[in-house]
């Protein structure tokens, strides 16, 4: 597996992580357990050192998964949390007025302890604010997160789905590691000025959801059927008419993927690495052979001709639908 650093943080990571979400939250019911500790194992057998959860996913069960799972391996491992939501509101209770968001300092501190005994560490690598708190100024958050670093708690400090300013503001206090947004071939929106900033002040760029919540595997058409509890019930661009709209780009990425001997899914995580060479995606599987799949990404070599092919092709598709609903696509960019 080919490694990364995250910007000048001096973070290196595997270049293509795990993202660890979906095993127990957000993608359909929590899958097996003992199941998913295999795969995280194995995937760090495979060469995977980059692994990413969040205290609200679960919320809890999925840091408590990913500590156990990885404490015998502990030393050979990156793993990122994040905080910024408040856990004890059930955002079922608020009326459809979203999550409830919390980077106060007392509670990141709170955050922070509760994350290192379900990770089963006494530091935690990469300590993201999950969504800009508009009630505390960023510098707060900074300088809290400072404090843990100087305390040994925590290593590098990540800012996730931040307006530009933030990030400048943010990194003044506390070094910027990197930010973790929303970035693939049909969401690019990091490319009007984020990439460009992070270029500018040495920060990594780690993109959630680069296969498109699996559509641009090419294994979603209009006619798949989630399961009830599967969030992209709820996403505008998962509506039947939008998966069918779409499905120009997954022709796309099929295309190419011919001529390289790969897969649409492949395609999409090379054409992510080949943007810059501090970019770690992070790709989230419950299975195996996607995870296979997924890490045989770093070997596709895309030729600059490729990536005008691709980029020209992409920019005559219209991508159908919003990304998220106006609730949480307010949480973003701030």
């Amino acid at each position: 597996m080919q490694k990364r650093i995250l910007g000048k943080s001096g973070l290196e990571v595997s270049a293509i992580g795990l993202g660890c979400m979906g095993m127990s939250f957000s993608y359909g019911p929590p899958k097996d357990k003992q199941e998913m500790i295999s795969l995280l194992r194995t995937a760090v057998e495979r060469g995977v050192t980059f692994f990413d959860t969040a205290e609200v996913y679960g919320p809890f069960t999925n840091e408590e998964l990913v500590g156990e799972a990885l404490a015998p391996l502990r030393d050979r491992v990156v793993i990122a949390t994040k905080f910024g939501f408040d856990t004890s509101v059930d955002p079922r209770a608020m009326k459809g007025a979203g999550p409830v968001l919390n980077s106060r300092p007392a509670h990141i501190r709170e955050v922070a302890e509760a994350s290192l005994k379900r990770l089963r560490t006494d530091v935690i690598d990469l300590f993201y604010q999950h969504r800009v708190d508009p009630d505390v100024p960023i510098e707060e958050v900074a300088g809290a997160v400072k404090q843990l670093i100087q305390e040994g708690k925590v290593k590098h400090f990540g800012l996730s789905e931040a307006g530009i300013e933030t990030v400048r503001r943010a990194h003044a206090v506390q070094p910027v590691a990197c930010v973790q947004n929303e970035y693939s071939l049909w969401f690019r929106r990091p490319e009007e000025g984020l990439l460009q900033t992070l270029e500018e002040l040495g920060i990594g760029l780690v993109p959630y959801s680069p296969l498109g919540k699996g559509f641009l595997t090419g294994k979603i058409d209009e006619s798949t059927t989630f399961d009830s509890t599967d969030f992209r019930t709820t996403l505008p661009r998962f509506t039947p008419e939008a998966r069918k709209a779409n499905q120009a780009m997954i022709d796309l990425l099929g295309t190419i993927a011919d001529r390289k001997k790969a897969t649409p899914a492949q395609i999409a995580l090379a054409w992510l690495l080949a943007q810059k060479p501090w970019i770690a995606p992070i790709p989230g599987t419950t299975k195996l052979e996607r995870l296979d799949e997924n890490i045989g990404a770093v070997t596709i070599e895309l030729t600059a001709n490729d990536l005008r092919e691709i980029d020209s092709a992409a920019e005559k598709i219209k991508v159908e639908g919003a990304r998220y609903p106006e609730k949480l696509e307010q949480l973003t960019g701030r």
